[in-house]
């Protein structure tokens, strides 16, 4: 059986996944305090947080690009996205503080979305 069309999606996605990522990651140097609204109250250090959180970003996408690493950059950013988990519950809960950004129907659809990222993530990142 011939693999190389998913060799091929799978390379395909883990570019898309990680221009997508450094992408984010950069924006989290470039624009902290969008980020740091959207931290929830209950957590120290909004701007650590972010700076942490778009370094580890930058860092995965980097990781998705190199093929020997590409499986642990995938895990990495699956830690990652189960630990902003957090973030998009607080937007979709408080939807009417950040309209703003974007309607509520968009924040709560984040939240399933996250778990078909998750996914996407593990597939592209599968040696």
């Amino acid at each position: 059986m011939n693999d190389l069309p998913v060799l091929f999606l799978r390379d395909l996605s883990s570019i898309l996944l990680a221009s997508v990522f450094i992408g984010t990651g950069l924006l989290h140097f470039l624009k902290p305090r969008m980020f740091e609204a959207i931290v929830p109250p209950s957590l120290p250090a909004p701007r650590a947080l972010v700076l942490i959180s778009g370094a580890a970003e930058i860092l995965g996408g980097l990781g998705l690009l190199v093929p020997a690493v590409r499986p642990w950059a995938g895990w990495g950013l699956v830690a990652l996205l189960v630990a902003v988990f957090p973030a998009n519950l607080y937007m979709a809960r408080e939807s009417e503080r950040f309209r703003r950004l974007a309607p509520r129907w968009l924040l709560l659809a984040r939240l399933p979305l996250q778990l078909v990222l998750i996914a996407w993530v593990l597939w592209a990142s599968r040696p």
